[in-house]
This record gives C-alpha cells, sequence and structure tokens, in this order.
C-alpha cells in the first residue's frame, strides 16, 4: 500500500513541480517583466529549488562521449553486449584515426566492472568508468529497474547475480582469452563467490580481482547500515519494506524494495549535509554562481535516482551478508545455472591477483571490512596480494572523484598492468565439495604491494585511417 501511495503523491507533485520549474524561469530571464522585478533572483531560486525537491529522477546516461588517452580525444561508442532481464552488460568501444593511439588501445587489459544494485544505477560509477578507459578497454554491468521487468521473466535471487557475473567473465574470456574484474561496494561479495566457484570447477579465472569497499567480512567494524541489519529479523524487513510494483509499471505485481525508501534512508544518514547542500545551491542561484549551481545538479541527478530491486535479491542479500555472515563462515551455498547447489570456498582460488582497497573515512564500508578477502583467499601467492587504504577518502572518494583519480586510481592501474602478463591457468580439476560440512575460515596472510609494472613500449607512427579499437 505504501509503494501506491508514493506514487500518487508524486503524480499530484509532479505539476507543481513543472509549474516551479517554468516559474523560476520567468523570474530568471531578464528580458521577462517578472525578472525586473525586486528580489527576482532570490524568487527565482526558491522555485527553482521548488522544482528540484519535487521533481522526478529519471535514469541518467553515461554520457561519456570522448575521452583523453595521452592527449588525443578518443570516441566512445556505448553499446549492450549482453541483455538479460535483470542486468544488460555494457561495452564502451573506444574508435581512433591516430594509428599511433590505436596500437595503444588494442593491447590494453580488458576489464569487468561489476557496478553494485543497493539502490542506484551503474551511472553512479560514471568518473569510475571514464578514468578506466584511458588505459583499459571497459564492460559494466548495468542492472535493471524490477520495477521494469515484467513477472513473466520470473524472480532474481542472489543466486542469479553469481550466475550472472560468471556468464559475463565467461564472454570476456572467449572474445579476449581472459579479463580483469573490478567490484565496487556490495558486488564484492557475489564477486568473490563467483570466482570461487569457477576456480572449484577447474574454471579459467580472471587475471585479477579489485575489490573497492566492500562488505566482504561486516563483522569488522560495523557501520549504522551493519547495525540496522543486524537489529532487525529477516521476518522484518520481509513485513516492513517489500511492497508489490504498482499496476502502471510493466513489473506490476513483482514484489520489491522500493527505491524510494533505499533513498530515503541514504538521506537519512546524512541529513544535516544533505540541507547544507541545498541551501548553498539556493545561495548559489541568487549569487549567479552557475557553475558551483551545475555541480550541484549533477551530483543530485545521480544521488537521487533510485531503482527498485527484487525483493529475493535483497533478503537473501541481507541475510548471507550482514546477518548470518555465510561467506567468511565457510557456510555459503549457491545455486548454479543447471540447479546443482555448489559451496562457495574461496580458497580455492590461486592464479588469480587480490587488490582491496578501502576508505579510511568510509561509513558504509567499516575498515578491515573488504581487506578480509586476503583472509579467505589464502591459496593466492603472497606476492599477487595487494591492500590499499586511501587516505582522507569516504565511501564515494575512492571510486569517484580527485581522489579517486589521483590516489586509487594509479594503485589499480599499476596492478592490473603487473598482472596483464600473466598466462591464463584454470584452476586445479575440482574436488567433490559436501554441502553439510563448512570449511574452516583460516587466519589472514601478510599481504604485500605488486611489483611494479614494466613500461611500455613507444607507440607506432601515426596513420591517418580511421580506425576502431
Amino acid at each position: 500500500m505504501l509503494y501506491q501511495i508514493y506514487e500518487t503523491q508524486r503524480s499530484i507533485m509532479e505539476p507543481f513541480a513543472d509549474l516551479a520549474e517554468v516559474t523560476a524561469k520567468l523570474f530568471n530571464n531578464p528580458l521577462s517583466p517578472l525578472g525586473q522585478l525586486p528580489m527576482a533572483q532570490r524568487i527565482s531560486a526558491g522555485y527553482d529549488l521548488m522544482h528540484r525537491l519535487g521533481k522526478d529522477y529519471e535514469k541518467p546516461t553515461f554520457d561519456i562521449p570522448t575521452v583523453d588517452v595521452d592527449g588525443v580525444e578518443v570516441a566512445i561508442y556505448e553499446r549492450v553486449e549482453i541483455n538479460k532481464p535483470f542486468c544488460e552488460l555494457r561495452r564502451f568501444k573506444r574508435f581512433s584515426d591516430d594509428t599511433a593511439t590505436l596500437a595503444k588501445l588494442k593491447g590494453q587489459p580488458v576489464v569487468l566492472i561489476v557496478a553494485p544494485l543497493s539502490g542506484h544505477y551503474a551511472t553512479l560509477l560514471r568518473d569510475t568508468v571514464k578514468t578506466m578507459l584511458k588505459d583499459h578497454k571497459v564492460y559494466i554491468t548495468d542492472w535493471k529497474n524490477a520495477r521494469l521487468v515484467p513477472m513473466a521473466e520470473g524472480e532474481f535471487h542472489l543466486d542469479d547475480y553469481v550466475n550472472y557475473v560468471q556468464d559475463f567473465i565467461r564472454y570476456l574470456q572467449k572474445n579476449y582469452g581472459n579479463c580483469h574484474v573490478m567490484s565496487v561496494c556490495q558486488p564484492t561479495v557475489p564477486v568473490l563467490a563467483a570466482v570461487s566457484l569457477m576456480a572449484s570447477r577447474g574454471e579459467t579465472t580472471p587475471l585479477s580481482m579489485t575489490m573497492m569497499g566492500g562488505p566482504i567480512d561486516a563483522t569488522k567494524s560495523p557501520t549504522a547500515v551493519n547495525n540496522l541489519a543486524t537489529q532487525r529479523s529477516h521476518a522484518w524487513f520481509e513485513n516492513n519494506v517489500i511492497y508489490r510494483v504498482p499496476d502502471k509499471f510493466p513489473g506490476a505485481g513483482r514484489r520489491v524494495y522500493p527505491g524510494f525508501l533505499q533513498h530515503t534512508g541514504f538521506v537519512a544518514m546524512n541529513p544535516d549535509r544533505h540541507a547544507s547542500s541545498h541551501y548553498d545551491y539556493f545561495q548559489d542561484l541568487i549569487k549567479g554562481d552557475n557553475e558551483s549551481a551545475e555541480a550541484h545538479r549533477k551530483f543530485y541527478d545521480e544521488y537521487n535516482a533510485v531503482l527498485d530491486m527484487d525483493a529475493d535479491y535483497y533478503l537473501e542479500t541481507i541475510n548471507t551478508v550482514f546477518q548470518e555472515f555465510k561467506l567468511v563462515n565457510g557456510t555459503w551455498d549457491v545455486k548454479n545455472e543447471a540447479g546443482k547447489i555448489e559451496r562457495v570456498c574461496p580458497q580455492d582460488i590461486k592464479g588469480t591477483g587480490l587488490l582491496t582497497v578501502e576508505g579510511e573515512l568510509d561509513d558504509i564500508s567499516g575498515s578491515g571490512q573488504t581487506a578480509a578477502a586476503h583472509e579467505l583467499c589464502t591459496s593466492i601467492p603472497k606476492t599477487h596480494q595487494m591492500h590499499y587504504e586511501a587516505k582522507g577518502a569516504g565511501h564515494y572518494g575512492i571510486f569517484s572523484g580527485r581522489r579517486w583519480r589521483e590516489m586509487v586510481y594509479p594503485v589499480v592501474k599499476s596492478f592490473i598492468l603487473a598482472h596483464q602478463g600473466a598466462k591464463a591457468v584454470p584452476a586445479p580439476a575440482p574436488t567433490p565439495v559436501a554441502v553439510a560440512a563448512a570449511p574452516a575460515v583460516r587466519k589472514a596472510t601478510p599481504v604485500k604491494r605488486a611489483a611494479p609494472a614494466a613500461k611500455r613500449p613507444a607507440p607506432a607512427a601515426k596513420k591517418t585511417a580511421a580506425r576502431k579499437a
């Protein structure tokens, strides 16, 4: 019922939000008589803010037309490579008519970025993608809004998430020989499970895994997010935050965790900060500081755009990651696409490099939660493991903004390049796994920094023919 009430309220507010936008422009236009009135700029700013607070926020676009590669503008063509019911594998294909640049692009590593399915769209990682495109062939998981997925497509479980990731890895391995995987926040857990299961079966695993700000072990330095999950029962979440999609959407009748509830939770974590940000925006409009005002719009266009999550996936994530800690306890069983139950055993991973990244001031994934992956992946050689803490960075700072570009990205780039030369080595032949017996969690091994990458050869001479990479 709450979902229907929310949609009714939003439908009522929509024309008022549109009217506020028009009124703001009337008072802001110097050619309008209203724009000549005293206090016109302040009135315009007030209506503009009213519009921003009342409007509906659609899914943003990545909007990456070009990237700069060593001084050369490289065109980006965005396309969907694989379209699954709940996710698209999106590719950012790079084009250049500079032969030296083209040769450089063709030899660069292939990276699968697994975006979080935790309320926001994959476009939240726009800065991550744009930065990575300078030195990598980039693919990303673009998760769909569950309210737009018809009931005929079935349910979506945490197991399905794991299976999707494995399918995407296999697709890239088939096309390129192998790839690197990078997971940000929530997907660190299912990505580790996906690679673990591939290793246990004897499949070829990715050359490296980069895990950033994720709850591998949510018992370490618990945050407000962790505490909420542990203080409420599974039944409480099912009875209080799960609703059915209203009739007006393609996914009508689907049980979901609504995006507007997740957005409310985001704002509730730092209400003072958001109130201050909106007040600053109001003041910027009055002063005519268009640059600061536009920065505010871009941030909140992304932040306020949220999606619904399938109820089964959401509830299973709460239970597996934040309540029973199945990954670190060695009790997590995943149903594969054939319907067979398999035990997740990170200690089976051997030929994959492991880089973990945490933000010093992260208030969503606490200190040590991501680094715990090293304690689980005990068969990876110490020389292929590395942990990095970004000083002064919060949760979003490790994958977006200045600290990401200047502090974190050079580490990620170097680690991936250091493991790019590794050959694709399949894991040992799998042995039967007894589901009833949980493997013991081993102690952490010391983590060393990866050796610096070797310098790349100088680019070839330029030509003028249009090429693609």
